[in-house]
């Protein structure tokens, strides 16, 4: 298999850069090292850096201003901040200039690190794909990620086929259709970042993991964003999870002020997750799911739309 991408560490200390090597020496990545932000500069300009990993406290060049001028020669590239002090300015400080990814502290736990550090490069390698937006390319990533639940396969070709047949009922444009097949294929794109224990968790979550997976609509709408994918897209991927009452997530918009592009990727996000077999439950039969959708009226979902949903599934 080839490599998935390339890691660049930057600390002073070289037994921190030799520890981080051999975290990852044999696994399929490229691994790049440098003690100074200004050595690292130059490692970016003639590399392609999925994950940038560098520490906070560095003589010369301080890890923010570091990665503030590695956000500005390379864009995709993942930022993650190592240090080894409790500094929440330097955190808020990161993550303000630099756009910082994670921010993790010494002494680091390993299983943690590598998981970070892999879902970066998932990340990076996401966005990748997105720039070339042709409609093969968006289909086979929304295929890949699939891969993390083996439970969802198939669900955003069938989210997207619902999807765009209510906008073709609708009669709307051409474009936003193309947009909205696009945004049903990707509106799960954030679960790149959500471990797939999680994902196959055989049971209702707890609160704690709950917190984790209601943050792939954001995580998604990053990476769309960083992607330059039309917005529409990114209005699917980041509030396809909204209540038409108000009480979903992210932000718990309500009615119209939901884009009517998430509002359509909802109900057939809604349906499909019925009818399909879930780690927790059996799938539904047509008709159930038909009766849940109606029950959900101007709750979770928009009144309208699911009738035009539910009268296009009775003509089949």
């Amino acid at each position: 298999m080839g490599e998935i991408g390339t890691l660049l560490f930057v600390d002073d200390e070289q037994g921190i850069l030799n520890s981080l090597r051999r975290l990852f020496i044999d696994d399929n990545v490229r691994i790049l090292t440098s003690t100074s932000g200004a050595e690292a500069i130059e490692l970016i300009k003639s590399n392609d850096i999925a994950v940038i990993v560098s520490d906070h406290r560095m003589p010369g060049m301080s890890g923010i201003e570091f990665l503030q001028k590695a956000k500005a020669l390379s864009p995709d590239s993942v930022r993650v901040m190592l240090t080894g002090y409790a500094d929440t300015q330097a955190a808020i400080d990161a993550i303000n200039k630099g756009e910082v990814y994670k921010f993790i502290t010494k002494p680091w736990e390993i299983d943690e690190f590598r998981s970070i550090i892999f879902d970066a490069v998932g990340r990076h390698n996401v966005v990748q794909s997105l720039r070339k937006a042709d409609e093969y390319t968006l289909y086979s990533l929304a295929q890949t990620i699939e891969l993390k639940d083996p439970y969802t396969k198939g669900h955003c070709d069938r989210v997207a086929k619902y999807a765009t047949t209510v906008a073709e009922a609708l009669g709307l444009d051409e474009e936003l259709k193309k947009d909205i097949r696009r945004g049903g294929w990707l509106h799960d794109c954030g679960k790149i970042g959500v471990p797939e224990a999680l994902l196959n968790f055989k049971g209702p979550l707890t609160p704690e993991q709950m917190v984790v997976l209601k943050k792939h609509p954001c995580w998604g709408a990053d990476v769309a964003r960083s992607a330059h994918l039309p917005q529409a897209v990114v209005n699917i991927v980041l509030y396809h999870h909204e209540r038409y009452d108000g009480t979903g997530y992210p932000l718990g918009l309500k009615g119209e002020d939901i884009p009517l592009e998430a509002r359509i990727v909802n109900v057939a996000d809604i349906y499909d997750s019925l009818t399909s077999e879930r780690p927790y439950r059996d799938q539904l039969p047509k008709e159930e799911a038909i009766e849940i959708l109606r029950a959900n009226k101007a709750t979770h979902s928009d009144p309208h739309i699911v009738d035009i949903f539910i009268r296009l599934l009775e003509e089949d």
